[in-house]
């Protein structure tokens, strides 16, 4: 028998393979534990393997493309519209199977271990960043009940440190060391930050497409890194409206009968970068109004009918879409200054 293509539906210990040749016939309907999938695959001829784009694939993917296959991941929510009907193993590695041959199937770039690593990094800042939000919040808390309050920001933290250190007659002991654990527990995830920032900045300082993106205002090393790490090859999207969309920074569209209704933007892309991009953004608008770029004059024109934060999230769209031509093109962010 000849296996033209391959449906794999992973998990973690259990994997449905369904294969048909090129009639389309099924050929090969058969669940295999964790540890006989590569001999199983390494024992057929080089063939098309579809798999969805969640835990694990990227990792199955190189495996499998080291055993001579073509591997193609699919978001699992254009996946679903093939399940026939009731949901289970074989029926959704029959709907993989179906969908990977699709012409106008959308597919996932296989990420390569070091941009998994780099993407991890992320990850884990993101992480200590929230716990530490968390705890700094606490913190506050807890001194406003004692009368105790401080500005808002993180800057001010090392205020409310200092009225700890010297507080004895303000605050019941227990209630200092409580705060002073606090205290130290933000120290110490401070410190994990800026170790995570220090490996993201040595490897951007490496990279040619990250010292690119860095070009565009708004847009540092860190969101630098999670561009570069993401999107192996910006030339997959024809466009830069197309990568806008795809991290779901273009409106949802409600159209029918020849009537287009906008609604607000769809957000499903990639989460982590369109917040980062909304970050980036929200500096732009708010402190480039002294420089005239054609950014800027374009953005403090929305602000006089727009709300600030759909400006901002505007601005983020032209961002991404600068983004990619960036990366597409291999060259360096041209800004255009008016009156230069």
């Amino acid at each position: 028998m000849q296996i033209t293509t391959i449906g794999l539906d992973i998990a973690k210990n259990v994997f449905q393979v369904h294969g048909i040749d090129g009639e389309g016939q099924v050929v090969l309907r058969r669940k295999v534990r964790r540890d006989q999938l590569l001999a199983l695959l390494g024992g057929l001829e080089p063939c098309l393997i579809g798999m969805e784009a969640c835990a694990t694939a990227h990792h199955w993917a190189r495996e499998l493309e080291a055993l001579g296959h073509q591997v193609k991941l699919m978001p699992p929510a254009y996946v679903k519209a093939y399940v026939k009907r009731n949901k289970n193993d074989a029926a959704d590695a029959e709907a993989i199977c179906e969908a990977v041959t699709r012409p106008t199937m959308r597919f996932v770039a296989v990420k390569s271990a070091n941009a998994q690593s780099i993407l991890m990094l992320h990850r884990a800042r993101h992480l200590l960043v929230r716990q530490r939000t968390a705890q700094v919040s606490a913190m506050r808390a807890h001194l406003a009940e004692y009368g105790i309050v401080a500005p808002k920001g993180r800057a001010h933290v090392r205020e409310l440190v200092e009225v700890l250190d010297k507080g004895k007659n303000l605050l019941p002991e227990l209630a200092r060391q409580t705060l002073l654990l606090l205290a130290a527990m933000i120290e110490g995830l401070s410190t994990q930050i800026r170790k995570i920032e220090i490996e993201l900045m040595a490897w951007h300082r490496t990279d040619p497409t990250c010292r690119r993106l860095e070009t565009i205002p708004g847009i540092g090393f860190i969101t630098a890194t999670a561009l570069a790490a993401t999107v192996n090859d910006a030339k997959v999207f024809r466009s830069g409206r197309q990568f806008a969309a795809w991290l779901g920074l273009v409106p949802k569209q409600h159209s029918s009968g020849g009537k287009e209704r906008m609604g607000g933007i769809s957000k499903m892309g990639d989460r982590y970068l369109r917040h980062l991009l909304v970050i980036g953004a929200t500096a732009v608008v708010r402190y480039t109004r002294r420089k005239a770029t054609t950014v800027s004059i374009w953005a403090n024109q929305l602000l006089e009918r727009k709300p600030a934060r759909l400006v901002t999230v505007a601005v983020a769209n032209k961002m991404a879409r600068i983004a990619w031509a960036v990366m597409a093109r291999e060259e360096n962010y041209r800004a255009g200054s008016v009156g230069a």
